[in-house]
């Protein structure tokens, strides 16, 4: 066994028989005696490290939103499951009663057809007897006709718009007119077709079955385009009434047509133009007109 570091070894002081002892570096001494290093020794001496105490506080939190957010979802499954049957039911009875109020609707608006029919026949009847009457009654079709309350037949021209069906490429976004939708035309430019129709000569209008007149809008309502609140959905279909060749030749030089040509070309919109005979149209709605009037001192 060696000895330890003799710190007087090399002295003049010497007793005789004392063993000797052999200097032993110290670096040697501790390998052959400590057998953990000293860096070891004092990590574990050390409190723990506040970066893995912040970490372990870290996981923590997460692990506890995750569990809440967990606990939302399945309370909110759980609530949607215990309320669908009643929500089905009512969804059943919304559609009832829409259904229901379509019906007397469509039953009320015939009603009031025959009955317009029966007025109109006997108001020729008392009115044509004499030539006052037959002149009040050509004031009262002519009127009837700027207000578009009788319906009409006669040549004109035939305008289809064919909104582009969906592309194979549904990653292609770059032909989406408004962002996020599919539709390309808008009411604005069926506002501007029918406005060139009537610039180009067209006596009476309708736009998918639905005649144009005094206070008739088109506005666009989400996804859809509504003609007078009435929903119309593509192709569109646009009669005008008037001199067919001379209304063909008005309308194919009209910001219109070079509209309905620009969408064409840009976004694969169907245009179809045609003159025709015997175009048939509907009588549009009739409502009050009312007038202001000063009231007071």
């Amino acid at each position: 066994m060696l000895g330890g570091y003799d710190t007087t070894s090399g002295g003049n002081a010497h007793r005789a028989d004392a063993p000797t002892r052999i200097p032993v570096p110290s670096l040697l001494r501790s390998l052959l005696s400590e057998h953990l290093d000293p860096g070891y020794a004092a990590a574990a001496r050390e409190p723990k490290s506040p970066k893995l105490s912040s970490r372990a506080a870290q996981w923590g939190w997460q692990l506890l939103a995750a569990v809440t957010v967990a606990a939302v979802f399945a309370l909110a499954w759980s609530q949607a499951q215990a309320t669908a049957p009643g929500m089905r039911e009512s969804q059943r009875v919304l559609a009832g009663t829409v259904r229901a109020a379509e019906s007397e609707t469509a039953q009320t608006a015939a009603r009031r057809d025959e009955l317009a029919a029966v007025v109109e026949v006997e108001q020729r009847r008392r009115l044509e007897g004499d030539a006052t009457g037959r002149m009040l009654l050509a004031d009262l079709d002519r009127a009837n006709l700027a207000a578009a309350a009788t319906p009409v037949i006669g040549p004109g021209l035939t305008v289809t718009v064919t909104d582009p069906g969906a592309t194979p490429d549904l990653t292609d976004v770059s032909k989406q007119r408004v962002p996020g939708s599919r539709q390309v035309i808008l009411d604005r430019d069926l506002q501007l077709v029918v406005n060139s129709l009537w610039v180009s000569g067209a006596e009476a209008i309708s736009v998918g079955g639905v005649r144009v007149g005094p206070n008739v809008t088109i506005r666009q309502a989400g996804g859809g385009i509504l003609v007078d609140n009435q929903p119309i959905a593509s192709p569109y279909e646009i009669l005008a009434i008037g001199p067919p060749h001379a209304l063909q030749d008005n309308f194919g030089r009209s910001t219109g047509l070079q509209r309905l040509r620009l969408l064409e070309t840009s976004y694969g919109v169907g245009v179809r133009v045609s003159a025709g005979e015997g175009l048939s149209l509907p009588a549009g709605s009739v409502r009050d007109v009312n007038f202001a009037t000063e009231t007071g001192p």
